[in-house]
């Protein structure tokens, strides 16, 4: 990730976006965002989740059963003894969380994801439709 980005970054979006870290469960700000918009990475502004795909997972962060995939990069991931698949900012390559098959519509998928790595534009494109 560019330096210049994380100057506009709070301590908590360095951490998790620049040093891979994990902001504490069910205290992300979008969490509980209802609102329909398109979820953008919080340093370059790439387009990653619409609001149509988020799903409450029960997990602490917020969840999306897919993806912008010209946007998002996956790369395994086998820290903390365990083999996941870390999900980047394909743009900036700032680290937004994991990938896991657990997801509850016919993807299959849920992108656990920081909102610390997030910001979220109101209203625009959000084209998907939640499948229940």
């Amino acid at each position: 990730m560019k330096k210049d980005n994380a100057k506009k970054l709070t301590p908590e979006q360095q951490h998790v976006l620049l040093e891979k870290g994990t902001e504490a469960p069910f205290t992300g700000k979008w969490l509980y965002n209802k609102e329909r918009g398109v979820y953008v990475c919080a340093s370059c502004g790439a387009e990653l989740f619409s609001s149509g795909t988020k799903f409450d997972s029960g997990s602490g962060w917020p969840s999306f059963f897919d993806a912008n995939k010209k946007n998002i990069e996956l790369k395994d991931d086998f820290s903390l003894g365990m083999h996941r698949k870390e999900v980047l900012c394909k743009k900036c390559g700032g680290h937004l969380g994991h990938l896991f098959d657990d997801g509850p519509t016919e993807t299959g998928k849920r992108y656990c994801i920081n909102s610390a790595a997030l910001d979220f534009e109101k209203g625009l494109k959000d084209k998907k439709k939640k499948k229940n």
